[in-house]
């Protein structure tokens, strides 16, 4: 039997058993590796080679600024803000979910982070204005997706890394329109729905309260700012850059919005510790998975399968798509992007896709990913949030699944929405 097939088989044979993600990459590793002949050695270096890597330390510097802004007030001041914005229209409240998910995504860069802190906000708070409990869940989930593809967004420096070093600071800038996108699309989706349902409309609160509150919020969404535009100009790189996040988060918590306590402390850095070893682990166990791959040449097997399908970039930049979106149905975010990072990027280039562009695309669709059944990340943790099952929550995604994906067609056809902040800041 030949080594990619015991590779890939034991992996999907392990993965449909419910086991662990990491787990199965790690196995279906050190099994073929002993299939091959190879001492089982290889695999250990490589899981560690799969780690030293210097730009890694901006994971967990990025989780624990997330981590600290969820708890220390910024995440309900950024939905304080998109209030003021966006309350008055019709549907307003749906809005404001978006919006924050827009705004606390570029500053989490985390879409289970967004959903975790202002989930308990919003869904509640929808729910007590008449909103449908099924819809909010949803829409919670599907603006957080935001989150992975506005910058900061971990994922950009892992697909970096596998991409074999694409400027983070690129990457960055290419996810503000993508991801902007994402957020007036669902906003649109939004409206049209509370027109038909008669969802109701907000309140603007007085001058003098808008303007407290929009000072607030502002000050929450400058993390960004300095974390992307220091990146971008050159300033510093991203490994600085988070470190800078955390200092700006902890000195938001604690010295302006006062919400951060020292009791508070141990909670952030268990929960980012927890967050922080298993993307590690995964990262690692995918990292040998990965070179195993290479070694047996899928990636050069799998380029030539898809060319000799067919040779129109457009047919072929479809089939990517949809063989990303069903993947992200079945797998997290971070092992497909270093698995199959290696095997599509020679493919998509051959299509005349540069490697920065399908970057955001490879995102919007496992973005796409966490919001589906089986293993929907996203869709799991807001249920929990929410208090409903994946089934109601399913049935009320089915709305926003089409803006989605005309944003990730439109970014895939439209090379200029992901090539035009990069080259107007960056050369």
């Amino acid at each position: 039997m030949p080594p990619a097939v015991v590779l890939i088989g034991l992996f999907l044979l392990l993965a449909f058993a419910g086991v662990p993600v990491a787990f199965c990459l790690a196995i279906s590793s050190l099994v073929t590796t002993w299939y091959m002949g190879f001492p089982a050695v290889i695999v250990a270096q490589r899981i560690a080679t799969g780690l030293q890597s210097f730009p890694l330390i901006a994971i967990p510097l990025f989780v624990l600024a997330g981590s600290i802004m969820a708890k220390g007030g910024v995440a309900r001041r950024i939905v304080d803000f998109a209030y003021i914005i966006v309350g008055p229209f019709r549907g307003g409240l749906a809005m404001v979910n978006c919006i924050q998910s827009m705004l606390f995504g570029g500053v989490s860069g985390s879409a289970i982070a967004d959903i975790s802190s202002t989930g308990p906000i919003m869904i509640p708070m929808m729910r007590q204005k008449g909103y449908d409990n099924e819809f909010s869940t949803a829409l919670t989930v599907a603006s957080a997706t935001q989150g992975i593809i506005i910058p900061p967004s971990h994922n950009m420096i892992i697909y970096a890394m596998a991409a074999g070093g694409v400027s983070v600071g690129r990457l960055f800038l290419a996810g503000y329109i993508p991801g902007i996108m994402i957020g007036i699309s669902l906003m649109i989706t939004s409206y049209i729905i509370a027109v038909r349902r008669g969802y109701p409309r907000e309140k603007r609160p007085p001058l003098r309260e808008c303007i407290r509150i929009s000072v607030d919020g502002l000050l929450a969404v400058f993390a960004a700012v300095i974390i992307v535009g220091g990146i971008a100009l050159g300033v510093f790189t991203a490994t600085e850059a988070s470190a800078i996040a955390v200092f700006y988060a902890a000195f938001l918590g604690i010295f302006v919005y006062r919400e951060l306590k020292p009791k508070d402390i141990w909670p952030i850095l268990f929960d980012s510790v927890r967050t922080i070893a298993t993307v590690l682990f995964l990262i690692a166990s995918a990292s040998a998975f990965a070179w195993l791959l290479t070694r047996l040449r899928v990636p050069a097997a799998v380029m030539n399968a898809m060319l000799s399908t067919t040779t129109n970039p457009i047919i072929l930049l479809l089939l990517i798509n949809v063989l990303l979106i069903f993947l992200g149905m079945l797998m997290d975010v971070a092992p497909l992007i270093v698995i199959t990072t290696p095997i599509l990027l020679p493919v998509v280039m051959a299509a005349g896709m540069s490697p920065v562009t399908f970057g955001i695309v490879l995102l919007l669709n496992l973005g796409i990913g966490l919001t589906t059944p089986p293993v929907g990340t996203g869709l799991f943790v807001g249920c929990s949030v929410g208090n409903t099952t994946v089934e109601k929550a399913t049935r009320a995604m089915v709305a926003f699944w089409p803006a989605m994906i005309v944003v990730l067609l439109l970014t895939t056809f439209i090379p200029a929405l992901t090539t035009f902040l990069p080259a107007l800041i960056m050369d």
